[in-house]
């Protein structure tokens, strides 16, 4: 499963959302990436999540295979636009 989500992270939060997706992300048993710009990382790595350099405005790609896909990419989804 693949997702594209435009980013809503003010600038002044990234580090306290990373930390929120991070945690989020190991709640799940089913293998997250996240890309942006062709460079993927797992979901579940807070050094993965901030060698992407994540903007507000931005999109990246969540991708999720496993039993528990559909969830995990509406929680995290949730997190980068700010609903969670």
């Amino acid at each position: 499963m693949k997702r594209i989500v435009e980013v809503q992270i003010p600038e002044d939060q990234v580090n306290r959302v990373a930390a929120n997706f991070i945690q989020q992300a190991n709640l799940f048993s089913s293998y997250i990436l996240i890309t942006r710009d062709g460079n993927s990382v797992n979901a579940k790595s807070l050094l993965g999540f901030l060698s992407l350099g994540i903007v507000c405005g931005k999109q990246v790609e969540l991708s999720a295979e496993g039993k528990d896909a559909a969830a995990a990419l509406d929680a995290l989804t949730g997190v980068l636009e700010m609903r969670a």
